[in-house]
């Protein structure tokens, strides 16, 4: 029901711009009267917002670089306290749009990871635990327009042969941008 009231206001609120746009013409010509038709130029389709290819993903808010990735075994460094091995990325998140952003939220409102070792179902991995002590102070903080901050995040690994795809997506994961699969090492 929201979603049909913010439509019809949507349009309305198009349909009067389109409106005071014809009325605002500078070009000469006659108001429509009620009934007849206006030709109004439409934009050109806008292009390709978003894009994940060679490491980088670029969106109309932000573009996250990543700049190494590594599976970490249990008990070692970056994986001290894990039950499981993780694959970690260390990324940089540039804040292109100026919204509000931090590197953490970033990461994870965009990409999900995954092994493809279950016949049956898909095997979403579940993020693990910060692997680099040196972002514990500033994973939460925001991002000047144009400023970009390092990060880096693990996703805890169902095995240690399966590749891990990483896919990028907007809108909660129903539209994707691309993706990319990490061998393990």
């Amino acid at each position: 029901m929201h979603r049909i009231s913010t439509l019809s206001l949507t349009v309305a609120t198009i349909g009067i711009a389109a409106i005071a746009l014809v009325g605002c013409s500078t070009s000469g010509s006659a108001e429509p009267t009620s009934g007849s038709t206006v030709a109004v130029d439409a934009p050109a389709a806008a292009p390709a917002e978003a894009s994940f290819e060679n490491n980088v993903l670029t969106t109309k808010d932000v573009r996250i670089t990543i700049t190494e990735v590594k599976t970490i075994q249990v008990g070692e460094e970056g994986n001290e306290y894990g039950k499981k091995p993780v694959i970690a990325f260390w990324y940089d998140t540039t804040n292109v749009s100026g919204k509000e952003t931090n590197p953490g939220t970033a990461w994870i409102l965009l990409f999900q990871a995954y092994q493809d070792n279950d016949p049956n179902a898909e095997n979403k991995l579940n993020v693990g635990m910060l692997p680099d002590p040196a972002f514990l102070d500033s994973q939460m903080n925001n991002i000047k327009k144009g400023g970009t901050v390092s990060h880096a995040i693990a996703y805890e690994l169902s095995d240690t042969t399966t590749p891990v795809e990483l896919v990028a997506a907007t809108n909660f994961g129903q539209d994707e941008i691309g993706s990319m699969t990490f061998e393990l090492k």
